[in-house]
Protein backbone atom coordinates (compact mmCIF):
# COMPACT_ATOMS: atom_id res chain seq x y z
CA UNK A 1 0.00 0.00 0.00
CA UNK A 2 1.13 3.09 -1.10
CA UNK A 3 2.00 6.21 1.21
CA UNK A 4 -0.48 9.18 1.34
CA UNK A 5 0.97 12.29 -0.41
CA UNK A 6 2.21 13.87 3.16
CA UNK A 7 3.56 10.60 4.21
CA UNK A 8 5.78 10.87 0.59
CA UNK A 9 6.71 14.06 1.75
CA UNK A 10 7.74 13.58 5.11
CA UNK A 11 10.07 10.89 3.80
CA UNK A 12 11.67 12.53 1.14
CA UNK A 13 12.35 15.72 3.28
CA UNK A 14 13.86 13.18 5.91
CA UNK A 15 16.06 11.41 3.19
CA UNK A 16 16.89 14.90 2.33
CA UNK A 17 17.63 15.75 5.62
CA UNK A 18 20.16 12.20 5.45
CA UNK A 19 21.67 13.07 2.29
CA UNK A 20 20.05 9.98 1.14
CA UNK A 21 20.03 10.88 -2.53
CA UNK A 22 19.37 7.12 -3.53
CA UNK A 23 16.48 6.91 -0.93
CA UNK A 24 14.89 10.14 -2.41
CA UNK A 25 14.81 8.81 -6.18
CA UNK A 26 12.79 5.56 -4.97
CA UNK A 27 10.06 7.67 -4.10
CA UNK A 28 10.19 9.75 -7.43
CA UNK A 29 7.72 8.70 -10.54
CA UNK A 30 9.59 7.88 -13.58
CA UNK A 31 8.60 11.17 -14.70
CA UNK A 32 9.18 13.05 -12.18
CA UNK A 33 9.52 16.86 -13.14
CA UNK A 34 11.60 19.47 -10.83
CA UNK A 35 11.86 23.11 -11.48
CA UNK A 36 13.92 24.99 -9.60
CA UNK A 37 13.15 28.96 -9.95
CA UNK A 38 15.98 31.33 -10.76
CA UNK A 39 18.74 32.32 -12.66
CA UNK A 40 21.87 30.36 -13.79
CA UNK A 41 24.63 31.23 -10.84
CA UNK A 42 22.56 28.99 -8.48
CA UNK A 43 24.33 25.64 -9.40
CA UNK A 44 20.73 23.67 -9.21
CA UNK A 45 18.63 26.28 -10.96
CA UNK A 46 16.65 24.48 -13.77
CA UNK A 47 14.42 22.03 -15.27
CA UNK A 48 14.83 18.51 -14.40
CA UNK A 49 12.86 15.85 -16.01
CA UNK A 50 12.83 12.09 -15.36
CA UNK A 51 14.33 10.58 -12.34
CA UNK A 52 18.32 10.68 -13.43
CA UNK A 53 17.74 14.32 -13.67
CA UNK A 54 15.92 14.71 -10.62
CA UNK A 55 19.25 12.43 -9.35
CA UNK A 56 21.40 15.10 -10.58
CA UNK A 57 19.34 17.58 -8.97
CA UNK A 58 19.70 16.57 -5.82
CA UNK A 59 22.95 16.03 -5.77
CA UNK A 60 24.20 19.46 -6.97
CA UNK A 61 21.69 20.43 -4.06
CA UNK A 62 23.86 18.76 -1.31
CA UNK A 63 26.96 19.49 -3.12
CA UNK A 64 26.54 23.21 -3.12
CA UNK A 65 25.20 23.88 0.10
CA UNK A 66 25.84 23.37 3.73
CA UNK A 67 22.25 22.70 5.62
CA UNK A 68 22.32 24.22 8.77
CA UNK A 69 18.58 24.59 8.61
CA UNK A 70 15.55 23.29 6.44
CA UNK A 71 12.49 23.49 8.40
CA UNK A 72 9.38 22.52 7.27
CA UNK A 73 6.68 24.20 9.37
CA UNK A 74 3.65 23.58 7.59
CA UNK A 75 2.86 21.04 5.17
CA UNK A 76 -0.90 21.15 3.67
CA UNK A 77 -2.43 18.17 1.19
CA UNK A 78 -5.49 18.47 -0.92
CA UNK A 79 -5.98 15.00 -2.81
CA UNK A 80 -2.42 14.70 -4.71
CA UNK A 81 -1.52 18.36 -4.36
CA UNK A 82 1.22 19.02 -1.22
CA UNK A 83 2.42 22.48 -0.37
CA UNK A 84 5.22 23.08 2.48
CA UNK A 85 6.06 26.08 3.56
CA UNK A 86 9.41 26.59 5.92
CA UNK A 87 12.75 28.78 6.92
CA UNK A 88 15.76 27.31 5.37
CA UNK A 89 19.34 28.65 6.41
CA UNK A 90 21.88 27.69 3.94
CA UNK A 91 25.72 28.29 3.23
CA UNK A 92 27.07 28.75 -0.58
CA UNK A 93 30.08 26.57 -0.31
CA UNK A 94 31.71 28.35 -3.28
CA UNK A 95 31.92 31.78 -0.91
CA UNK A 96 30.70 30.73 2.11
CA UNK A 97 28.04 33.19 1.88
CA UNK A 98 24.14 32.64 3.92
CA UNK A 99 21.13 31.88 2.40
CA UNK A 100 18.38 32.73 4.56
CA UNK A 101 15.10 32.63 3.02
CA UNK A 102 11.32 31.36 3.64
CA UNK A 103 10.79 28.70 0.87
CA UNK A 104 7.30 26.96 -0.44
CA UNK A 105 7.30 23.71 -2.17
CA UNK A 106 4.25 23.09 -4.53
CA UNK A 107 4.32 18.91 -5.32
CA UNK A 108 2.13 16.67 -6.57
CA UNK A 109 2.02 12.96 -5.60
CA UNK A 110 0.63 9.73 -7.85
CA UNK A 111 0.37 6.58 -6.10
CA UNK A 112 3.41 7.15 -3.33
CA UNK A 113 5.50 9.19 -5.47
CA UNK A 114 6.64 12.44 -6.18
CA UNK A 115 5.72 13.40 -10.29
CA UNK A 116 6.14 17.35 -9.54
CA UNK A 117 8.26 19.45 -7.47
CA UNK A 118 8.49 22.97 -7.65
CA UNK A 119 10.52 25.14 -5.09
CA UNK A 120 10.23 29.12 -4.46
CA UNK A 121 12.36 30.87 -2.47
CA UNK A 122 14.00 34.31 -1.92
CA UNK A 123 16.02 33.88 -4.89
CA UNK A 124 17.92 36.65 -4.66
CA UNK A 125 19.52 35.60 -1.09
CA UNK A 126 20.61 32.88 -3.30
CA UNK A 127 21.85 34.65 -6.42
CA UNK A 128 24.14 37.25 -3.73
CA UNK A 129 25.20 34.37 -1.63
CA UNK A 130 26.71 32.24 -5.06
CA UNK A 131 28.14 35.19 -7.12
CA UNK A 132 31.58 35.53 -7.15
Amino acid sequence: MSKNPIETTTEIFTRFGAKDVPGIVELLADDIRIDFYGPSVIPYAGSYQGKDEARRFFETVLSSVDIHQFDAEQIFSSGEMVTVTGELHLTARSTGRPIKSSFAHVITVRDGKWVRFRDFMNTAVAVAAFQQ
